[in-house]
């Protein structure tokens, strides 16, 4: 985890008035933000429900605290929220030793989905600077490809080693990483959205802990600390690229910078909202000079950049102080020593969510004022009224009104859904609505006194009640009383386990953290109606059964198409379908892997799917909608591949094998070591062409093998993507034959001593046979093997009489004789004449502890 010392901030003032004075030297506030236009009103022809306020939980999506992710904990029990924090060094995404446009995004993708199994989506910052690393991401996170292309300095203050953020190859990785970011995840998700795994990225790259700025190395140079900071033309350059390259993932930057009047951006405060003690004085580091703050503050350099309002439309973060985490709502609303006033905090930033790793591990969530806090926090939405009849029979009309009771708008554009469920709470018909919950503004904003606006504190109109409407149909809904509901669908639901076990596998997390998966946190009303599935009730709704006006679903589409594919895109085409209702054909829904991606229905037959990653397959479907609400069956699907491969997509070269040694049970190997363009993380040997071992090394040996016998092997090296190289050369080796005997020796029929007529073995004890065929019933011996015929009878017995604890088995060699009615031969040599010399012995091990004295066998 971070450390932040109480000092680092003490002299940042410098260096942050100089870092903004190239930019601007506007010392008057923005003032007031114009209030959005009223909208329409209620639908005076329907029937009105009201609804009561109630709390909404504390556990919400995109808003709250944040803990910090590491991978293998168990976040049961932190403070309910949707969302999780994470750092990343720039080198772990763009690892490639020579070429900076080559990115791996597995050990990213795998947080992403780390997080989706505890229910939250990640918020995150790249950094290149990190004191110490964080313990699970390393300190430096300077790509390798720019080794050698960049002048490296050291800050001693942090031991970290500052690239020249503007040397035209650095600005180049970074640009570049930003691009690639951005069309990989921008417009990941349904309809061209943001991947739904993502909540907020804080822009990062640039200086300690990616927090823009490089202290005591810095513009301040009179400290005798030489400035490791870009200029303003860098940083420009770098905050118009991220605005330039994302449309979707809500951006955040540290400080209103250079090149921070960009529309597309929003702030992250890093000390919110603490009191810091310099030359004797206790002053904010939230809130501006007029209430008491620095002249640093936080929103003080907002007011002198005129950016107060971004909030509006930009969401802004931050971490709670870490020295104030665990105290920080213990005299809510106000603060104490160095806790400063927490509600004038949250309601002049607008604060959505922040870091806050003591709070998640230590709040609990029936704390009063912890709840009163959170809940202060981002949106705060609530539904006083909605408009509908009673009864229903084909098309109906549906109107809800929502209102913002909190300090930020909520910022993404999730879809809402109305539903029926019947009498035993199961959703019998669903309705997407095209409704824009980021149209639904707080409704009143507390005022800075920089805005001199009577009163103190002011809280001033803004936002209003946003009446949405929907035309619907009950086509296809049995007759019955329903309950009304809504929704808003959480993206994240589409994360399932089944999703997770299919990814890739350098980003797959293991069975033992995807078992672990929850259900999203659904975005909740402050309404006593909302029940705790997401979905709230908003009354009784009966159908007839039967349908007038338009109550006929379009035909099905035919003929879905792949038309096209790219590394990023696939196009589709389809048949028109037709609609005999009477209203007319309103389009068509398309549907990847199951989910809809078109947030309202297209008017043509074709459609490009973009934002999508190389060399993955998506499956398709389309649905055709009417405009009474009657929606047809889903097409045929169809899967498409997309080109090209994503991350490292590089085998690693060949080996160059060799055989170093051999026994008649082993075969040792070595071989030249491969070469990656990002790195070799292992070896594939085969035997035969059966993987047989992985080791990370050069060297393995093959064990367990079978004497006197040839086996082919080739090797294959493997990097951390899951690319492996050719099989290199075939080396062919022959195991030794198998080592003499060296145990004690029971017989050898070797006429020494006599078989049968001395009665003695090689240990002179007694041996002896009877009943067989040949030698008067005891067997013959014939070139060093003992001969025995069986005639429905015989057995043959050999006393041991020795301690046999260090021995393990019994062996007897048998060879089957080569056709019927030839005699069947034991021996511990030759073999007897009635075998082919070419017929194998075979060698059976009969004995395991204890032994026996004596060993006898019959056929």
């Amino acid at each position: 985890m971070r450390r932040k010392l109480s000092t680092l901030l003490l002299t940042l003032t410098a260096v942050l008035l100089a870092a903004t004075t190239a930019a601007t030297t506007a010392t008057a506030a923005a003032g007031p933000p114009p209030r959005p236009p009223a909208g329409p009103g209620p639908d005076p022809g329907l029937t009105t429900h009201t609804y009561a306020y109630a709390d909404a939980p504390v556990g919400q999506p995109l808003k709250g605290f944040a803990p910090y992710l590491f991978p293998g904990d168990n976040y049961d029990n932190k403070f309910p929220g949707g969302l999780m924090w994470s750092y990343f060094a720039l080198s772990e995404v763009m690892k490639h030793p020579a070429n900076c446009s080559v990115f791996d995004w597995s050990v990213f993708e795998k947080a992403l989905d780390e997080a989706a199994v505890w229910s939250r989506q990640l918020a995150f910052r790249f950094y290149v600077e990190y004191p110490g690393g964080s313990g699970t991401h390393p300190g430096n996170g300077i790509p390798p490809c720019l080794d050698g292309k960049t002048a490296l300095r050291t800050n001693g203050q942090w031991g970290t080693v500052s690239p020249d953020y503007d040397d035209p190859d650095v600005i180049g990785a970074f640009t570049g990483f930003i691009d690639a970011f951005a069309d990989r995840y921008d417009h990941a998700g349904p309809g061209g959205t943001a991947d739904p795994r993502i909540g907020f990225m804080s822009l990062g790259l640039v200086g300690l802990w990616g927090e823009w700025h490089t202290w005591p190395y810095d513009r301040d140079t009179a400290d005798g600390y030489p400035d490791l900071m870009p200029t303003d033309a860098t940083i420009t350059t770098l905050i118009h690229a991220y605005d330039a390259a994302f449309d979707n993932i809500q951006l955040e930057v540290r400080y209103p910078l250079a090149g921070a009047e960009t529309p597309g951006i929003g702030f992250h405060d890093d000390s919110w909202p603490y009191r810091e003690w310099r030359n004797g004085q206790l002053k904010s580091m939230t809130l501006p000079v007029s209430m008491g703050g620095w002249d640093d503050a936080f929103t003080q350099l907002l007011l002198n950049r005129n950016l107060e309002n971004r909030w509006t439309t930009q969401s802004i973060g931050g971490e709670a102080r870490p020295e104030i985490q665990g105290s920080l709502y213990a005299n809510w609303p106000g603060g104490g020593n160095q806790v400063d006033d927490v509600l004038a905090a949250t309601e002049l930033t607008h604060i959505t969510w922040m870091i806050n790793q003591t709070g998640a591990s230590g709040y609990s969530p029936t704390d009063p004022k912890v709840a009163a806090g959170v809940r202060k926090m981002g949106y705060n939405l609530h539904i006083p009224q909605a408009q509908f009849d009673a009864s229903a029979s084909g098309p109906f009309r549906v109107g809800v009104t929502i209102q913002n009771d909190g300090v930020a708008p909520f910022y993404y554009p999730w879809t809402v859904v109305l539903g029926l469920k019947d009498a035993s709470g199961t959703v019998v018909k669903t309705w997407d609505t095209d409704w824009d919950l980021r149209k639904v503004q707080p409704l009143r904003i507390r005022a800075f006194p920089d805005w001199n606006v009577p009163g103190d504190p002011t809280r001033i109109d803004f936002g209003r009640p946003v009446n949405f409407f929907a035309d619907l149909s009950t086509a296809g809904v049995p007759a019955g009383a329903y309950s009304l509901v809504l929704k808003v669908r959480n993206p994240l639901e589409a994360v399932t386990p089944d999703v997770l076990r299919s990814r890739p596998p350098e980003s797959r997390l293991t069975d033992w953290v995807i078992d672990r998966h929850r259900p999203p946190y659904p975005l909740s009303f402050a309404n006593a109606e909302q029940s705790t599935d997401g979905w709230m009730n908003l009354g009784t709704l009966s159908t007839s059964g039967t349908c007038t006006g338009d109550c006929a679903a379009p035909s099905t589409p035919g003929g879905l198409t792949v038309t096209g594919v790219t590394d990023t895109s696939v196009s589709l085409s389809w048949s028109a379908a037709t609609d005999t209702g009477g209203s007319g054909l309103r389009g068509y829904d398309v549907y990847r892997d199951g989910t809809k991606i078109t947030s309202t229905p297209l008017t043509g037959t074709t459609y490009t799917d973009t934002g999508r990653t190389a060399g993955q397959t998506y499956r398709y479907a389309v649905r055709a909608v009417d405009n009474a609400g009657n929606a047809s069956g889903l097409s045929a699907s169809v899967s498409a591949t997309t080109t090209g491969c994503a991350g490292d997509c590089s085998a690693p070269t060949a080996p160059t094998l060799t055989s170093t040694g051999k026994t008649s049970t082993s075969v040792s190997l070595s071989w030249s070591r491969a070469t990656d363009d990002v790195g070799v993380t292992g070896y594939e040997v085969f035997r035969d062409g059966v993987l047989v071992g992985s080791p990370a090394g050069t060297t393995f040996t093959d064990t367990g093998l079978t004497p006197s016998t040839a086996y082919a092997y080739t090797v294959k090296a493997r990097d951390a993507a899951g690319n492996r190289s050719a099989a290199g050369n075939t080396v062919t080796v022959t195991t030794d034959p198998p080592a003499p005997a060296t145990g004690l020796l029971l017989d050898d029929f070797d006429g020494s001593p006599a078989y049968p007529a001395a009665a003695r073995n090689d240990l002179g004890k007694w041996t002896g046979g009877n009943c067989f065929l040949d030698g008067g019933g005891s067997g013959t011996v014939t070139g060093g093997a003992l001969h025995l015929r069986y005639d429905n009878c015989g057995w043959f017995g050999s006393d041991v009489g020795t301690d046999l604890t260090t021995k393990t088995h019994l062996v007897i060699r048998i060879k089957a004789p080569p056709a019927a009615n030839t005699p069947t031969s034991t021996s511990a040599s030759a073999a007897p004449p009635n075998c082919s010399a070419n017929t194998p012995w075979t060698t059976v091990a009969t004995l395991r502890s204890p032994p026996p004295t004596r060993t006898s066998a019959s056929p």
